[in-house]
């Protein structure tokens, strides 16, 4: 039924879009219900760009930064192990289901797009994922609880959104932020820690400055 809604969704944006299991590289076995390459690859009408352009689904796409902070996830468990998890910005869920995988205590998927905390709770079904997880709509109108680590990727994509680094402050003392968009990052307390080659699934051909994700941790 998760997949036939996540379904109904995506063809409000394109007509012949559906999603599909896909297995992510080097993330033990995690699978998300992903947009299908095989539409996006043919050509579209005005009006179909149009709708994409209303409607974008972010959340069917696993972005590079969600999938290398993932990634870094699974490999160092110690980082969520016993946490109380929130996933800010979570779209497809990918890095709170890591989070999952690898021993978190508890994660709350937080997104402003309810279509998008659908896929989360989609997601979380499909790696069979039960309990300890919870979807939360807009954490600034509303508490999500107490959180020992707020993650966050693929956020910064836009200039406007860079004073939610302090305000992730409120929320946790402990802050992962993967990003491929700011180029000059100079936000004290955030460190960098690590930097990963990565890309977008399905793969949108993007250019190789936006491959190449930083990670960022803050401790309050």
């Amino acid at each position: 039924m998760s997949e036939q809604r996540l379904n109904c969704y995506l063809q409000t944006m394109l007509s012949d879009a559906k999603v599909s299991r896909q297995v992510l590289p080097h993330c033990n076995g995690l699978a998300l219900w992903l947009i299908d390459p095989a539409p996006l690859k043919r050509p579209f009408t005005d009006e179909e760009v149009h709708a994409i352009q209303h409607f974008p689904a972010y959340w069917s796409f696993c972005w590079a930064s969600g999938l290398a902070l993932a990634q870094t996830i699974l490999q160092r468990p110690e980082l969520v192990a016993g946490k109380r998890v929130l996933d800010f910005g979570a779209g497809s869920g990918v890095v709170g289901i890591a989070a999952l995988m690898t021993g978190a205590k508890e994660v709350v998927f937080c997104d402003i797009d309810p279509q998008a905390l659908e896929s989360c709770a989609a997601n979380a079904a499909l790696n069979q994922l039960n309990g300890n997880w919870r979807v939360h709509g807009d954490l600034f109108n509303s508490s999500p609880g107490e959180i020992d680590l707020l993650i966050a990727a693929d956020v910064l994509y836009d200039a406007a959104n860079l004073p939610l680094l302090t305000r992730f402050r409120d929320y946790a003392d402990d802050v992962l932020v993967a990003d491929s968009r700011v180029k000059n990052f100079n936000y004290p307390p955030y460190q960098h820690i690590d930097t990963l080659t990565s890309c977008t699934l399905p793969d949108l051909d993007e250019s190789q400055e936006f491959r190449q994700v930083r990670l960022y941790q803050a401790q309050f």
